[in-house]
């Protein structure tokens, strides 16, 4: 018995779309770990094509098909091969992926050595077309900052809290490929441009040591997105960016944000 395709048939409202594919798709993946070697996670993906104004739908299942192809490994170099996959098997002249994904680095506290597992979100987006290929790394890292100004009012103490150090990059390329850069890369900058890190487990020796080094590096919000930005600024690897840190004000109903954009283009 021969099945009729109805997505293959004509569509008379002749309207391009940009995009159309399938998102929230929870899949296991595997990415590259710097200690480790490899990572297990899951990752929210989104897949999508574009679609000729003549056709009226495409194939939603080829896109599963294709994350299985991959087993669950993805890297930064398979990004390249999945978006000249969805392109070739559904026939489009442009194709975007997007993963986000939990990723763990496993931390020891300063004084004590404890150990625990820190997660930071990452992302990876990538999208091929007529004009080229892009690929962006998204890496969102929690610190913590002291104020300042607290600290230069108060006759003892100042206030602090937890942040977010949000960095999206875009690599440049090496002999046609992009260069490496490791998440824990991006993990460090953004720790080390803050008024301390946060750690998954602490004892009371550690918990004094956090406290009077956050003490000791008071840091606005916008020194922590200038700190963050020199320092992807002098990395070569690194063709362009956009940093943003907010910081989740402890006594203010508000927070406090601060953004910073470079190119070499």
């Amino acid at each position: 018995m021969e099945l009729v395709d109805i997505q293959k048939t004509e569509d008379l409202r002749k309207v391009a779309l940009d995009q159309v594919g399938v998102c929230d798709l929870k899949y296991p993946i595997t990415v590259l770990d710097r200690t480790q070697g490899k990572q297990q996670t899951i990752a929210n993906v989104a897949l999508s094509v574009s679609l000729p104004p003549e056709v009226k739908g495409t194939h939603m299942s080829r896109f599963i098909a294709i994350m299985n192809d991959y087993r669950g490994e993805i890297t930064m170099t398979a990004i390249p091969c999945i978006l000249r996959d969805l392109k070739l098997k559904l026939e489009a002249t442009a194709a975007q992926v997007s993963m986000t994904f939990p990723y763990f680095i496993e931390k020891a506290a300063p004084v004590s050595g404890q150990k625990g597992y820190l997660d930071c979100e990452c992302t990876f987006n990538g999208e091929s077309g007529p004009a080229g290929e892009k690929f962006q790394m998204i890496v969102k890292v929690p610190v913590a900052s002291l104020c300042p100004c607290s600290k230069a009012i108060s006759d003892y103490g100042a206030h602090n809290q937890r942040g977010e150090v949000e960095m999206s990059v875009r690599l440049a390329e090496n002999n046609d490929k992009l260069c490496k850069l490791w998440i824990e890369e991006l993990f460090e900058m953004a720790e080390n441009s803050a008024s301390a890190p946060l750690y998954p487990l602490l004892k009371r020796p550690d918990e004094r040591f956090v406290t009077m080094q956050a003490y000791e590096n008071p840091a606005f919000v916008e020194d922590i997105v200038r700190n963050v930005a020199v320092k992807l600024r002098d990395d070569e690897r690194i063709k362009a960016f956009e940093v943003k840190v907010t910081n989740f004000e402890s006594i203010h109903a508000h927070n406090a944000f601060a953004v910073a954009r470079f190119s070499r283009e």
